[in-house]
């Protein structure tokens, strides 16, 4: 394997674990049982307790992993994805 940009082959193959979050949400299935009243009645007949769950309980996150193999020149530093 050759760098693209100096044409070494002094080249060090890495993988790398890149993490983020990800906010979760319902189903199609959770609005069209469920949301489509249930999120009119809790603003409407529960605004205060809603707003207080708004502010103090966290959302729910999933992290996601993707795992990239990439290449790093030892020369020049160049880096790119295999």
């Amino acid at each position: 394997m050759k760098c693209m940009r100096c044409g070494s082959n002094n080249i060090s193959i890495q993988v790398v674990n890149e993490i983020k979050l990800k906010n979760a949400h319902h189903g199609c299935i959770w609005w069209l049982c469920i949301g489509w009243w249930w999120i009119p009645f809790k603003w409407i007949w529960l605004t205060v307790p809603a707003l207080f769950a708004k502010i103090f309980i966290p959302r729910k996150q999933r992290a996601v992993n993707k795992i990239k193999k990439k290449a790093v020149c030892q020369d020049c530093g160049n880096v790119w994805n295999i």
